[in-house]
């Protein structure tokens, strides 16, 4: 952008500044000649200067403002609320509120993609971090909007609010949410200051279920006794008062009695913990192994299944594995989980579908099934009976499995070696091998597959099903080899999701969330040492030139979107922005993670080791599908990066996967 703007400035001064036809010859004319050369050097050194300055960006800050860049984005300046009404003020709300709401909406019981999206990669810590940071922040309210009904609704809507109505078993909105409708602490938020549309909106969801949070959900107990009229004019009413001057939220004080109804809406269950001590071993590889991540629904119970998994033929819903003897594996033995995982075979001798990886955990050893099953029987036990899956016919049926696994399965007969034969000394690298290929499965993500969905033994990569996030080959230097790292850069990525050169995001980014930030150093170290050693296999393809024209379209954007984080230059900051200048992963022929990143921004993992990432903002809503196109091009042939141009298809077809 620098160099585009010294040209254009150069062009300017050189015709400014020409000798024009009335310069005359003699002493006055050399004078005049000398007078002008020094000033064009002057002024033309002031415009290379001015050229190469960068404009004033935003200064870095090592703090939680810089960290919230991804919700204030959305949410306003400080979190005082969106300009448009729909996304609603965070300051000043009780903490114990916001957290809820964070994982209410990260866990499945608030629907909005968005914000799913931008929090799977975070943990309860970071979360209740966030929340005491918005929390914290005082900042004044807007002045109200008049209201738009007559005195009569006005009426009805301030009787609601202040008295309730008993007969129909509705409380008064101050019972709860405090006598001045500034919210309760710990969790109880305020009612005022906020958009009519925006209340309206909450308590509609609230009676559809689409919005929800764990039990006992009071606040969906009260909406479904409300009509489309009762909503309307509490809504109008509250959006119309003026919040009182600092405002805060009130403490809670005990009670003698609740009235006319006793619900305790501040209670939230504590969460469960896992009773991994009696099975420490098996405690261990089912973290590593990410397995109540996929063995358990959004806000469901940990692992009592029911989480769809996306394939290119339907979804399959993951099993009830907790210590339930009816629908979980409480009453298998370890002889019926070691078939399962090693053969893919249930109790019953029910042939298992492969998005269960038995084609991975086949290579795990007896003594690892038997340890994991000892730690899943120690598991609460959850009575949610399995679901079917919804694939089509005839892919549901066990004939198609039966079929499937003769062109493609074997189970394996020993465990993987890194490399045929093992040479000396070598146990680490076995270790990794085995830890990559068996309990860590790494290969069905980084895989590639035919058409029936089988494994083909290379390394190439492949768009996963659903969401179609990319994940690159661990064996081209140009996607995700690790060859030209450290093995510490590759351990530490593998334990934290950040170092110096890469940043996880998206699908990884829960890889390392879930699983592989509980390697201990040995496995972590053995893992990086395996995956350096796999053999490469460059994709070999050619680097893209891009028409300046096309190019530059985007520059103006970047320049007001993402230069104040990722830099003029594109060098980024370490460990907290990733340089774009150079990076693979903007320079994939798979576009389609850098798509995502844009259109639903996100935070890197929130991990032992990285406990409070930076977050980038979503730009769904923010930009167009022709926007996004031109400063990924930018991007992509920007400092050097010689990578093809973005197309606003390219956009549009992952802008479906995550609308609101």
């Amino acid at each position: 952008m620098a160099t585009i703007r010294r040209l254009q400035c150069n062009r300017i001064l050189l015709r400014t500044l020409a000798p024009g036809p009335r310069l005359q010859t003699g002493v006055c004319s050399k004078l005049g000649a000398m007078y002008y050369w020094l000033l064009r050097c002057l002024l033309f050194g002031f415009c290379l200067g001015a050229g190469v300055a960068a404009p004033a960006s935003r200064p870095f800050e090592d703090s939680m403002a810089q960290r919230t860049l991804a919700c204030t984005g959305c949410h306003g300046d400080q979190g005082r609320a969106g300009p448009d009404g729909y996304y609603p003020r965070l300051a000043g709300k009780p903490a114990g509120y916001l957290y809820q709401q964070l994982r209410n909406f990260r866990d499945g019981r608030r629907h909005y993609t968005p914000m799913t999206g931008l929090l799977d990669s975070l943990d309860d810590a970071y979360l209740q971090a966030l929340a005491d940071y918005f929390s914290a922040l005082s900042v004044p309210y807007p002045a109200p909007k008049p209201a738009a009904s007559n005195p009569a609704e006005q009426e009805r809507g301030r009787t609601l609010v202040q008295e309730g109505n008993p007969s129909r078993g509705i409380p008064a909105c101050t019972q709860c949410h405090g006598l001045e409708l500034t919210g309760v602490n710990p969790d109880i938020p305020g009612l005022l200051g906020l958009p009519g549309d925006y209340l309206n909106a909450q308590l509609g969801g609230w009676q559809t279920g689409q919005r929800g949070t764990s039990a006992p959900d009071c606040m969906a107990t009260i909406a479904k006794r409300l009509t489309a009229a009762d909503i309307h004019v509490v809504s109008t009413w509250l959006s119309a008062q003026t919040v009182p001057p600092n405002a805060h939220a009130a403490d809670r004080k005990p009670t003698a009695t609740r009235a006319p109804m006793d619900l305790p809406c501040a209670k939230r269950p504590a969460p469960a913990s896992a009773s991994g001590e009696l099975q420490p071993r098996g405690a261990y590889l089912a973290l590593v192994g990410n397995c109540a991540h996929c063995h358990t629904a959004r806000g469901g119970a940990a692992y009592a299944g029911g989480r769809a998994i996306d394939t290119p033929f339907g979804a399959v819903l993951s099993s009830n594995i907790s210590s339930d003897r009816e629908h979980g594996i409480g009453a298998w033995s370890a002889d019926d989980f070691w078939r399962a995982l090693h053969h893919g075979e249930s109790r019953n001798g029910r042939l298992l579908n492969p998005a269960f990886p038995y084609t991975s955990f086949t290579h795990m050893s007896r003594t690892d099934t038997d340890a994991l099953l000892a730690y899943l029987q120690t598991v609460p036990a959850q009575s949610r009976a399995n679901q079917p899956h919804a694939l089509r016919w005839p892919l549901n049926t066990q004939l198609a499995l039966r079929a499937w696994r003769t062109l493609f399965f074997r189970p394996a007969s020993t465990p993987p070696l890194a490399t045929n034969p093992l040479p000396p000394g070598a146990a680490e690298l076995q270790r990794g091998a085995y830890l990559v290929q068996g309990p860590g499965h790494c290969f069905e993500c980084h895989g590639s597959r035919n058409l029936l969905g089988a494994l083909t033994g290379d390394r190439d990569g492949s768009v996963l099903p659903g969401s179609q996030w990319f994940a690159p080959s661990l064996s081209d230097p140009a996607q995700a080899s690790v060859a030209g790292w450290t093995v510490e850069e590759t351990a530490r990525f593998l334990q934290t999701g950040v170092n110096d050169k890469a940043v996880a995001s998206g699908p990884m980014a829960e890889v390392v969330l879930h699983g592989t930030q509980y390697l201990n150093d040995a496995d972590a170290l053995a893992m990086a040492q395996y995956l350096r050693a796999l053999p490469q296999q460059p994709s070999g393809s050619a680097p893209q030139a891009v028409q300046r024209a096309t190019a530059t379209a985007g520059a103006k954007l970047y320049e007001k979107h993402c230069a104040d984080c990722h830099g003029q230059q594109g060098l980024g900051r370490a460990g907290v922005y990733p340089a774009l200048a150079g990076n693979r992963a903007v320079l994939l022929a798979n576009s389609n993670n850098l798509v995502h990143a844009v259109l639903g921004g996100g935070f890197a993992a929130a991990t032992a080791g990285h406990a409070r990432p930076y977050g980038m903002p979503p730009f769904m809503l923010q930009l167009s599908d022709s926007e996004i196109a031109a400063v990924l091009t930018y991007v992509r042939s920007a400092w050097g990066n010689r990578a093809a141009a973005v197309s606003e298809f390219d956009i549009n077809k992952l802008r479906r996967s995550q609308a609101p």
